[in-house]
C-alpha cells in the first residue's frame, strides 16, 4: 500500500501537479513510513532475514519519497522531524491503514498552540519569472530606503485610550453625512488619449498627483474605483504596484490596467504563478493564493499597494488579513511614502469596528494607538476624549488622512442614468478547460462541414481564400440543426454550460454588491443557473427572493413584495424571460446579468426593471463575461447589434436585429477563426 501510494505522489510531482491533495498524501505516507520502520525494528517475532527484507522494502519507499521531495521545497519541509502533521494528513493516514486492513490506534489530540503563534502557511513558492527578474538586475535593488526618522515631540495624549473614541466618532459626530476628505480641483491628469475621467474620479487622482498617499476609497459600486486607483498609482509613480483582489474581479483588474495604464505591463498570479511576468509593473493577486506568495512579494520592492473589497480583511485574526497587514508594514518600512489604497463600497456608518484592520493597513494606527500623522493631527486639536467637541474633531482628523466616500446620488450628474459594466471572469480551471475543449470540437465540426461542402462543388476551381458566403451557409445549417436536435455540442448548449460555470462567480459578486451597496437584482436565463446562485447565497447567509416562471401569481407577488419591502432581503434572483418584463424593482440600482441574452432588447428589458420612472439613482448593470470563451464574442455581437437597432429606431433603414442574428454571427465568427488559424 505504501509503495503504490508513494508512486502516485512521485508521478504527480513529475507532472508538476503538486496540489494540496498531493502534499497531504505525501505527508500521510511519511507518517506511516516512520511508524512502520519503528514497528519492524522493535518486532521480536519472526526471523532476522524477514525483518531485514521488510526494512529493505521500506528503504526503497523512503528513497522514492526523498527524491520526490527535492523537486519541491514544500514537500521537503514536510520531511522535517518537527513538521506539524495537518488534520488532513492524519485523516488520510487513518484511511490508508483501514484500506490495508489495519486497525488505527487512537491518536492523542495535538496540544493547543498559543493564540499568539502565527499560522504557518502550508507552503511558499517563488515563481521562476520573479527569480529571473532578480538575476537580471543584481545591482538594481528596489527602493528599500526607510522613511526619515520622525522628530519626537511631547505627547499630550500619551496616556489616553484613543482607538475606541476614534471609531466611535463616526457614529457620534457624523450626522449621517458621507465622509470625504477635501479634494483638489483637477488640472493635468495622466489619462490615456481617447478616455475621459468623470469629475469625481479626477478629483481623487488629482489628490494623488498633489502628494497624498493613503486613501480609503469608499465610493459606491459603479463609480469607477478601479480606474481611480490605477491612475492614482500613475500620478504617484507607485510602481511596481501590488493589487490584492477577490478572485472574481482579478481578470477585470488586468483588463482595466490595459485600458487606463496601457504602457504599464500588468500580470495576474494564478496558482503557483508559473505564468506571471516578473518584470511587470502591476501585479494582481487574489486573496485565496496570497499566502503562498507572500514571501517573495514582501521582498519584491513594491512602492504601492491596492486592496480591493477591503472589508475582506476586517477579521484581523484571519490568515488573509495577517498577510495583507504584514505586506503593508513591510512596504511602509522599506519605501518612502508608498501609495496605499483600500477600496470598499461598504458605507462608513456600518460595522465601525471593521475599520481597525483597514486603518492599520493604511498605516494610520497599530493594534493599540494612532500612528504618525493621525497622532500629530489629534495632538494639534488641543482636545482630549473628555472634552466637548473631541469626537467631531477626531472624525475630521481621520477623514483628512484620506477617506473618500461619494454616493451615486451625490454624483448623478457625472455618470449616465443607465450603464452596462462588463466584468470578465476566469472560469474554474477544470470547467474552463472543458468549455474551451467543447468550443474546439464545435469549431472542428463546422470546419469539416465547410470542407465537405467545398469539395462537393462541381467547379474545379481552387479556393485559396475563405469563402464568406459558404461560411454563412454552413453556419445557417448548423443553427437550423441546433434548434431541432439535441445531439452533439451546439451554440445553445455551449452558452448554457458557460452560464452554469459562471453561476457561482456571478452570485459571489452579487453578494459583494449587496453588502456594500444595498439591494441587487440577479438575472439568469436557465433554472439550473438560478439554483446554483441561490445555493451560493444560502451558503453566504444572504437572504434572497426567487422570481421564476413556474410560480403561481400569489407566490410570485409574495417574493416581489419581500424583496421590495423587507430590508433584510438583499437579492432578487430573477428569470430573465419570466421576470424581464412587467416588474417594478426600482428599489435596487445594481443588477447582475449572470447570463447573456441573445438580443439587446431582452437585456434592456431586464435593466428597465430598475431603471424606470421613480428611480432616484443611476442604474448599473454588471454583465458577467467568461473570458476566453464564446461568451466574450457574443457580448460584442449583442452590443454591435444594439447599435443597429438604435439607428433603426432613429429613422435609419437598417433592419432591427433578432436573436437569430447574434446566434448566426457567433457561429460565423467561430468558423472563420478556425479556418484562419489553419
Amino acid at each position: 500500500m505504501l509503495a503504490r501510494t508513494v508512486r502516485e505522489v512521485e508521478a504527480a510531482a513529475q507532472r508538476g501537479r503538486v496540489t494540496p491533495a498531493v502534499r497531504t498524501k505525501f505527508q500521510a505516507v511519511a507518517l506511516l513510513l516512520r511508524e512502520e520502520r519503528a514497528r519492524v525494528r522493535e518486532e521480536t517475532t519472526g526471523s532476522e532475514a524477514h525483518r531485514a527484507e521488510q526494512l529493505k522494502r521500506l528503504d526503497g519507499v523512503a528513497t522514492i519519497l526523498a527524491t520526490t521531495a527535492v523537486q519541491d521545497a514544500g514537500l521537503l519541509g514536510l520531511l522535517a522531524e518537527d513538521a506539524v502533521a495537518s488534520d488532513a494528513a492524519r485523516a488520510l493516514r487513518r484511511e490508508l491503514l483501514r484500506d490495508a486492513g489495519i486497525e488505527a490506534a487512537p491518536e492523542e489530540a495535538p496540544p493547543a498552540e498559543p493564540a499568539t503563534v502565527p499560522v504557518v502557511p502550508e507552503r511558499r513558492v517563488v515563481p521562476q519569472s520573479v527569480v529571473s527578474r532578480q538575476l537580471a538586475n543584481p545591482f538594481l535593488a528596489p527602493d528599500f530606503s526607510a522613511a526619515p526618522p520622525r522628530v519626537s515631540r511631547p505627547r499630550r495624549l500619551a496616556g489616553w485610550e484613543l482607538l475606541d473614541p476614534l471609531l466611535s466618532s463616526f457614529e457620534r459626530a457624523g450626522s449621517g453625512e458621507p465622509a470625504c476628505m477635501p479634494l483638489p480641483t483637477p488640472s493635468w491628469l495622466p489619462v490615456p488619449k481617447g478616455l475621459e475621467l468623470m469629475p469625481h474620479q479626477a478629483q481623487l487622482v488629482a489628490a494623488a498627483a498633489a502628494g497624498h498617499r493613503t486613501f480609503l476609497l469608499a465610493d459606491e459600486p459603479g463609480l469607477g474605483k478601479t480606474a481611480q486607483a490605477l491612475l492614482a498609482a500613475e500620478a504617484a509613480d507607485a510602481y511596481p504596484l501590488l493589487v490584492v483582489v477577490p478572485s472574481v474581479v482579478k481578470t477585470n483588474w488586468a483588463r482595466e490596467a490595459g485600458l487606463w495604464t496601457p504602457h504599464r505591463p500588468a500580470t495576474v498570479i494564478q496558482g503557483d504563478g508559473e505564468t506571471i511576468d516578473g518584470f511587470a509593473d502591476i501585479v494582481v493577486v487574489n486573496y485565496e493564493v496570497l499566502d503562498r506568495h507572500v514571501g517573495w512579494i514582501g521582498d519584491f520592492g513594491f512602492r504601492g499597494m491596492v486592496v480591493d473589497e477591503a472589508h475582506f480583511i476586517k477579521n484581523k485574526s484571519s490568515q488573509r488579513s495577517r498577510n495583507v497587514l504584514d505586506l503593508s508594514e513591510r512596504i511602509r518600512s522599506r519605501t518612502v511614502r508608498p501609495l496605499l489604497m483600500a477600496l470598499t463600497g461598504t458605507p462608513l456608518i456600518n460595522d465601525i469596528e471593521d475599520f481597525r484592520a483597514i486603518w492599520q493597513f493604511l498605516g494610520w494606527i497599530d493594534d493599540s494607538k494612532p500612528l504618525g500623522e493621525l497622532m500629530d493631527a489629534l495632538e494639534d486639536t488641543g482636545l482630549t476624549p473628555a472634552d466637548f467637541g473631541f469626537y467631531a474633531a477626531a472624525r475630521r482628523c481621520v477623514i483628512d488622512l484620506g477617506i473618500v466616500r461619494r454616493r451615486k446620488v451625490d454624483v448623478a450628474a457625472d455618470i449616465p442614468a443607465r450603464r452596462i459594466a462588463d466584468l470578465p471572469v476566469e472560469l474554474d480551471a477544470a470547467a474552463g478547460r472543458s468549455i474551451r475543449a467543447a468550443e474546439r470540437d464545435l469549431a472542428r465540426r463546422l470546419v469539416k462541414r465547410y470542407e465537405g461542402a467545398l469539395a462537393a462543388r462541381e467547379s474545379a476551381d481552387v479556393v485559396e481564400e475563405i469563402d464568406a458566403e459558404l461560411v454563412r451557409k454552413v453556419a445557417r445549417w448548423e443553427l437550423k440543426e441546433a434548434t431541432t436536435s439535441t445531439a452533439g455540442e451546439n451554440v445553445f448548449g455551449m452558452m448554457r454550460r458557460i452560464g452554469r460555470a459562471k453561476a457561482g462567480l456571478a452570485a459571489d459578486y452579487a453578494a459583494q454588491l449587496a453588502r456594500s451597496a444595498g439591494k441587487v437584482v440577479f438575472f439568469a436565463k436557465h433554472v439550473d443557473v438560478m439554483d446554483a446562485a441561490e445555493e451560493t447565497f444560502t451558503r453566504q447567509g444572504v437572504r434572497f427572493s426567487s422570481i421564476r416562471g413556474d410560480q403561481t401569481p400569489s407566490s410570485r407577488q409574495k417574493n416581489i413584495d419581500a424583496f421590495v419591502n423587507d430590508p433584510d432581503v438583499a437579492v432578487a434572483v430573477c428569470s430573465l424571460t419570466a421576470a424581464g418584463v412587467g416588474l417594478n424593482l426600482q428599489v435596487a440600482s445594481n443588477l447582475v446579468l449572470a447570463e447573456l441574452s441573445w438580443t439587446d432588447a431582452e437585456q434592456t428589458q431586464a435593466i428597465d426593471r430598475s431603471h424606470r420612472i421613480g428611480q432616484t439613482e443611476p442604474v448599473t448593470a454588471w454583465r458577467i463575461i467568461a473570458a476566453q470563451t464564446m461568451d466574450a464574442r457574443i457580448a460584442e455581437l449583442i452590443d454591435s447589434k444594439a447599435g443597429l437597432a438604435a439607428r433603426a429606431l432613429d429613422g435609419s433603414d437598417q433592419e432591427v436585429s433578432s436573436s437569430a442574428d447574434v446566434q448566426l454571427e457567433a457561429l460565423v465568427a467561430l468558423l472563420t477563426d478556425a479556418l484562419s488559424s489553419r
